[in-house]
């Protein structure tokens, strides 16, 4: 890298930090992540003015935590918004999302393949939930980990589920929203585990947890959580939809070429380090204002986020997952390079970095 690019990218950081400041987006948190005291998975989390709003599972219900700031959500009271008085099954992995001023939270239920999709909405984020509804996902197939974002003016709902009845593997569908409690559209796979890294631990393989987010210029990524969280080699990776590109069409999708986010140098993507004090991030959620991916950080200082983890020395099992607070930050000019599509077989734009 030539000294006429290293000085504008310098510049660019200090650009983006002012631009963060006048666009009012949080300072940039500590680099060393933290453990927090809240033995859980899953976490979820948006910022709503200088309020940090969590949810989690509690086995048979969903419970809401309000923080000022995401490190200290472990220590926020709990307070239960749903309970699972029809005997649904597995409650797993609320998502919280906040849709023209209603909050809503989508949430996973059922035992075995009768897992789908169900949503309940309230004006406020911690009380005065409806009762649960049942998601009319394309298809009715298992369904999990779904969330809601909206991209160039649309609404889009995105989760992990099977192609059939049983399961084989977990991949990553897509569908058009016209309400957030309403699909409008087919279901469109985006992502299914067929890369070498994202099959070191299979029965099933895995492709869950999708997270959107736009980057600095304007392209949608959706980071998701491959291999299984059973494992330590669970980790972050990336889908980019290429600029222009149409969400519903998977060969516009092109995904990292390894782990961004990981314990195992060996799945990592060229030029991304394994982390150093946990074993096995994943399942992520990155702490948005309003949870809109509009506001999407620039690029230059890091930005919060928080995952679950296992600490290094642990036993890795699921019992000794924590959620931890972290940051992350866009990382430009990357190649994700893909084999037997039907045009450019490589896409150059951001990727990101995440720290713990």
């Amino acid at each position: 890298m030539g000294l006429s690019r290293r000085l504008s990218g310098v510049a660019a950081i200090l650009l983006s930090g002012v631009l963060a400041a006048v666009l009012g987006l949080t300072s940039a948190p500590p680099a060393r992540a933290e453990q927090t005291a809240l033995r859980a998975a899953d976490p979820s989390v948006l910022r709503v003015g200088g309020t940090y709003i969590s949810v989690q599972s509690t086995g048979a219900g969903i419970a809401v935590r309000q923080a000022p700031s995401t490190s200290a959500l472990a220590s926020a009271a709990a307070r239960q918004v749903w309970s699972d008085t029809r005997n649904l099954g597995e409650v797993w992995a609320p998502e919280i999302v906040r849709d023209t001023g209603r909050y809503h939270i989508y949430f996973t239920a059922g035992r075995g393949a009768a897992h789908r999709m169900y949503v309940i909405s309230s004006a406020a984020p911690d009380s005065g939930y409806t009762a649960e509804t049942k998601l009319a996902l394309p298809d009715d197939k298992w369904a999990i980990d779904g969330t809601l974002f909206t991209f160039n003016g649309l609404r889009w709902f995105v989760w992990s589920g099977w192609a059939g009845d049983t399961n084989v593997e977990q991949n990553l569908y897509i569908a058009r929203m016209s309400s957030p409690t309403t699909p409008a559209g087919g279901r469109h796979i985006i992502s299914q585990p067929r890369e070498s890294w994202e099959r070191v631990v299979g029965d099933p393989f895995i492709n869950e947890a999708p997270e959107a987010v736009k980057d600095p210029s304007g392209q949608l990524h959706v980071v998701y959580s491959a291999n299984g969280s059973w494992s330590d080699q669970y980790c972050l990776a990336d889908l980019r939809l290429r600029a222009g590109g149409d969400p519903t069409y998977v060969w516009d999708w092109y995904k990292s070429n390894g782990c961004l986010f990981g314990s195992h140098r060996a799945t990592m993507m060229a030029g991304w380090d394994p982390t150093l004090h946990v074993d096995g991030p994943g399942h992520h959620t990155f702490v948005l204002l309003d949870g809109d991916i509009a506001t999407s950080p620039p690029a230059g200082p890091r930005f919060p986020s928080m995952f679950h983890a296992v600490p290094k020395g642990t036993p890795y099992s699921w019992a000794n997952r924590y959620w931890y607070t972290g940051t992350f930050c866009w990382w430009g000019d990357t190649t994700y390079r893909r084999a037997d599509v039907p045009g450019p077989n490589s896409d150059v734009g951001w990727s990101l970095k995440f720290f713990e």
